[in-house]
């Protein structure tokens, strides 16, 4: 794939997602795995998770990252250009003619929808997260998290390094006790 067609992809996507990285995934999975068929859905989760847990947008970090997995800094540099581009210009346009329409209830009812569907999005894309992973692992994983976040209110960046942290630790234990048990 040149360069060219991922800034074209991305730049789409971009375009006609609202609501951030997150809203931005189904529509990523949709273009990269299903219809381009470059990146292999395993993959595709992997990614995803690498590029959550680094500082920075989700979206900027999923294109750079898949950018140069396929085509190289060129390619990183043309997904990230054409993933920030349309938000870039909108932002722009907002600044500029639209700024002292944002009270206006016509308004307010558009991005009211907007808000409600980026909503239905990110369920959407944990959802698919959740069928991929749905071992006694996964639920428990996910119970603890849960429970971190909600019970204790725990900071997410805590609760991503703890999980993290268990899932190597308990696939290193896996490791050692396979190993053992085939001796």
């Amino acid at each position: 794939m040149s360069a060219w067609k991922l800034f074209f992809i991305y730049l789409k996507v971009g375009a006609f997602t609202f609501g951030g990285g997150y809203a931005m995934i189904p529509v990523f999975e949709r273009e990269l795995v299903m219809k381009h068929h470059v990146i292999k859905p395993e993959s595709f989760y992997d990614t995803l998770v690498i590029c959550q847990s680094l500082p920075g947008a989700i979206a900027v970090n999923f294109a750079a990252f898949t950018g140069y997995k396929l085509r190289g800094y060129t390619g990183a540099f043309a997904s990230v250009l054409g993933v920030i581009l349309p938000s870039f210009a909108m932002i722009l346009l907002v600044a500029v003619f639209l700024f002292r329409f944002v009270e206006e209830p016509l308004f307010e009812a558009f991005f009211k929808g907007v808000r409600l569907s980026v909503v239905a999005l990110m369920f959407l894309a944990g959802w698919k997260m959740f069928k991929r992973h749905r071992s006694g692992f996964g639920l428990f994983i996910i119970a603890i998290t849960l429970s971190m976040l909600l019970g204790f209110s725990a900071h997410p960046i805590i609760v991503v390094v703890f999980a993290g942290v268990f899932g190597y630790t308990s696939l290193t234990v896996k490791a050692v006790v396979n190993h053992d048990a085939s001796r």
